[in-house]
């Protein structure tokens, strides 16, 4: 296949769209030049009018589509990654809830089984790929759950988070983690090779949240959300992630969650290599407004927002698309916002080796963007395109 005439966002000078061809074989990027060759017998796309940008990536969702990740079946695995797909999401790392620890082991079960099973199909499956599995509960602190069940909330234990992880077959690759609590700090410094900590649903102070990340915990669930805010003389987590070098910041941009000045300050504070565009999606994503349930607990749905009872924001019901969308129409350099929902979450997991830009020897998962209204035109993954 040969991807021709369109704006191809490169590596070159940390991310420059330029005039070139794409080549893949079917699976991998095979020629990224002004001149792939003869196109004789091959599939031609002609991209015109359109950037050529790499698949998108999702680090932190719960489901979509009418379903959740912790539903913990094949159906809702099938309807989440078949949405996401659709949408130019092309891998995924979904959310688990705080439930109980044998409920979580099942879910990663079933991830694992899913995962084996989606190796084996025929490359022209319209799915994202799962990639790995974001361990957002249970080990955080009860005073900032937030729409976590906190019946469920442990302190974090290495053996068990060890169980969860051979039951995933290796799929965990992000783990938020309360560093105040109990055992953290003991679970960071004796995994952090194996899986990435993130600090989150906290209650750390500067002192706390900064032993963590110069302990390995380099990345941040939802920044803002769920922690102690940023103020002049107690500047928390948000101090400490903006101190820490290589620190990785999660924001949620789906004009509910941040308000778009606090978007523009924090790409300004961060840079743009350490922001991750996330969606957090749940189940009410592309559906109609009404009562959903994240986490065992009812969500109610309108427009835009989604709530617990009490008016605790529940996750959003946007895609991982339109908040990169998003993110440029609020000021955001438009390299800087397409990082973010790529490369960016790529490295903070450790897959970035394989997706998240555009490079010979990766994975041909691309986007064909409109130039003029970054409309999605079409997606390409191996030999699939839609």
């Amino acid at each position: 296949m040969i991807i021709k005439n369109g704006l191809v966002l490169t590596e070159k000078d940390n991310g420059t769209f330029e005039s070139l061809a794409v080549r893949t074989d079917g699976r991998l990027i095979t020629c990224l030049d002004t001149d792939c060759g003869d196109a004789s017998g091959e599939e031609v796309i002609d991209a015109s009018g359109c950037y050529v940008i790499p698949g998108l990536t999702d680090v932190h969702f719960h489901g979509c589509a009418g379903y959740d990740f912790c539903d913990g079946t094949k159906e809702a695995l099938d309807a989440i990654t078949a949405y996401e797909f659709k949408h130019g999401v092309t891998d995924i790392c979904p959310a688990t809830m705080t439930l109980n620890a044998d409920v979580l082991t099942d879910i990663c079960g079933t991830a694992a089984a899913f995962k084996a099973d989606q190796d084996k199909r025929d490359s022209d499956v319209p799915a994202s790929d799962l990639i790995g599995i974001h361990m957002e509960g249970p080990f955080i602190a009860a005073a900032k759950k937030g729409a976590q069940n906190g019946d469920y909330i442990k302190c974090p234990d290495s053996e068990l988070l060890m169980k969860w992880q051979e039951a995933s077959g290796g799929l965990v690759r992000l783990v938020t983690i309360a560093p105040e609590t109990p055992g953290a700090m003991d679970c960071i410094r004796k995994h952090g090779k194996e899986m990435a900590f993130s600090v989150g649903h906290t209650t750390a102070d500067y002192e706390t949240a900064r032993t963590a990340m110069e302990a390995g915990a380099l990345h941040v669930t939802h920044l803002y959300n769920a922690m102690p805010p940023f103020t002049h003389r107690a500047p928390g987590v948000i101090g400490a992630a903006a101190d820490v070098r290589g620190c990785m910041v999660e924001i949620i941009c789906d004009g509910i969650h941040i308000d778009p000045a606090v978007i523009r300050a924090t790409f300004k504070l961060f840079g743009e290599d350490n922001v991750i565009l996330i969606s957090d999606s749940m189940m009410a994503t592309g559906q109609p407004d009404g009562t959903y349930a994240l986490g065992g607990q009812p969500v109610y749905v309108k427009g835009s927002h989604a709530t617990l009872a009490d008016g605790t924001l529940a996750g959003s019901v946007t895609n991982l698309y339109s908040c990169m969308v998003n993110a440029a129409g609020m000021g955001i350099p438009l390299v800087s916002a397409i990082k973010a929902a790529t490369l960016n979450p790529c490295r903070s997991i450790g897959v970035d080796s394989e997706l998240g830009s555009i490079k010979v020897g990766k994975k041909a998962h691309l986007l064909l963007v409109s130039t003029t209204d970054l409309s999605l035109r079409r997606i390409i993954k191996g030999t699939l395109t839609i």
